[in-house]
């Protein structure tokens, strides 16, 4: 029975009520967590909400919220609502904005019954303020390239070319690459909090690293980025590669990141150096790539969630898999849609 302070499930409990938030195109996430709760003997019901009527997602879950905005004043009290109604047990957070938000108000969401599955409100503030995010790299001696503000910097003593983007973007949105000093002056202009970044050629990867309910790393997925479209990869490789899973490994440890999934972005430049450039506390849209090679995060997240301790080996998983993804569509009913929009 669910009241006041959350409380861990047993492993009597047959039913569980997911909530995907800001769940936008994430089809695929929902259906990894619908398939790991049937191997689990879980009845499942899975609620998503989005600002945006027309997401895919929406249509995807048994039960669909049009909110609204996750900047607007009333939407934490419009998803507490959400969250009572439906008697949620986990809520999986997708996009950053929302990330500081959910993690300042845990109390009152586990005080309805339901685990959210986000880290501490210090370690989103260091994830998602890139000047903070480098600080910190920097003091625990990880490898990440130099990073300053635009009104630090003296354009005639860069080295080009050199790599711009705001402190606190998300999704590569407003990133840019300046060559020269009238191309710097030019585009930082354009770009909000804007801040300079040393240019690294390399090849680019994203680690999925999942973090137990105690805070432990127990398992890493490098996955090499072959294709990007909008932000988000469309074409993806796993590769079993020890030297960048331990250092995930310590750099999630020592931020203290968790539980769930922690995205880390970095390069392994020519020489063989690893090279972090971004940490983003929650599900990757990649994600879908790891899980299908053997690493179940929806499987492991919900096993803890029912108080059981699931058998995770930090490499199992399969190498050289590919992820070549493309289109596909949703079909809704115009009766369905008024139905979720109330239109």
């Amino acid at each position: 029975m669910k009241s006041g302070k959350y409380v861990k499930a047993s492993a009597i409990d047959a039913k569980v009520n997911i909530l995907f938030t800001c769940v936008g195109r994430r089809v695929a996430l929902v259906q990894t967590f619908r398939r790991a709760a049937e191997k689990l003997g879980l009845s499942c019901m899975t609620v998503g909400t989005d600002v945006n009527p027309l997401s895919p997602a929406l249509y995807i879950c048994d039960r669909s919220v049009v909110t609204l905005p996750v900047t607007a004043q009333g939407y934490m009290a419009e998803l507490l609502s959400v969250i009572k109604k439906n008697k949620i047990d986990l809520v999986i957070p997708t996009i950053d904005p929302e990330l500081g938000i959910l993690a300042r108000h845990r109390e009152e969401i586990e005080a309805l019954g339901a685990r959210v599955m986000i880290s501490s409100s210090r370690v989103i503030d260091i994830c998602q303020d890139k000047r903070l995010a480098y600080h910190f790299m920097k003091e625990h001696h990880f490898d990440t390239p130099w990073t300053a503000e635009i009104s630090e910097v003296r354009a005639d003593k860069l080295k080009y070319p050199v790599f711009l983007k705001p402190w606190d973007g998300s999704a590569s949105r407003s990133n840019a690459c300046a060559r020269d000093r009238d191309e710097l002056k030019t585009l930082s202009k354009t770009i909000p909090n804007c801040i300079v970044q040393e240019f690294i050629s390399g090849q680019e990867y994203t680690c999925d690293v999942y973090v137990d309910f105690s805070g432990k790393v127990r398992c890493v997925v490098p996955r090499r980025r072959l294709e990007i479209r909008s932000g988000e990869v469309s074409k993806s490789q796993t590769v079993k590669m020890p030297k960048m899973m331990e250092a995930c490994r310590r750099l999630v440890e020592h931020l203290g990141a968790g539980p769930g999934v922690v995205t880390l972005q970095c390069f392994l430049t020519d020489r063989n150096d690893i090279r972090f450039i971004e940490i983003n506390p929650r599900f990757g849209g990649g994600v879908p790539l790891s899980i299908q090679a053997g690493a179940d995060f929806p499987r492991w997240i919900l096993s803890e969630w029912m108080s059981k301790k699931p058998r995770i080996t930090f490499d199992g998983w399969r190498d050289s898999l590919y992820m070549l993804r493309y289109d596909e569509a949703v079909w809704v009913s115009a009766s369905r849609m008024a139905r979720i929009t109330g239109q």
